[in-house]
């Protein structure tokens, strides 16, 4: 049986202080992040953090006058009240296929909300960090399911 290594306490430690203060949605850069490892007496560099920050999926978003960044919402339902709005550039269909493009790094978040919604009339998502493909389940009631879309993200 091994027994784990300082290094390894210290990476499960500096990634429970990372999630704490992202889950306080104070920080807006990865040198304040930095900053405020570095006073509960962690080691790290800017390099350091966004490595962790990119192993934990964190995201930038807009919260009010501010841009912080945020855990994935992943295990948690999402609702329409999370007001993904101010996520939102554009929504544009064709005769097949329905285009959401978002802010960088966000459209895996939108997309995961759309899939939880079976009510909208969507076969599938596909999301990118800025663009979402998405399949309506019938290509002849697409404008259905874009205003369906538009009204839930944008209205």
């Amino acid at each position: 049986m091994t027994m784990p290594n300082d290094d390894n306490l210290n990476k499960a430690d500096l990634i429970k202080a990372i999630q704490a203060l992202l889950q306080k949605g104070t920080v807006e850069t990865q040198e304040e992040i930095c900053a405020a490892l570095q006073q509960q007496g962690f080691a790290v560099t800017q390099t350091k953090i966004s490595r962790v920050l990119h192993k934990l999926g964190a995201i930038k978003m807009s919260e009010g006058e501010k841009t912080v960044y945020r855990l994935p919402t992943e295990f948690r339902l999402m609702t329409p009240n999370d007001s993904l709005r101010h996520l939102i550039h554009n929504i544009v269909h064709n005769e097949v296929l329905i285009v959401i493009q978002t802010v960088p790094g966000s459209a895996q978040l939108v997309a995961r909300l759309l899939d939880q919604k079976k009510e909208l009339g969507i076969l599938g998502t596909v999301a990118g960090d800025d663009t979402i493909f998405i399949t309506p389940e019938s290509t002849q009631q697409i404008q259905i399911t874009y205003q369906k879309i538009y009204k839930l993200l944008l209205s």
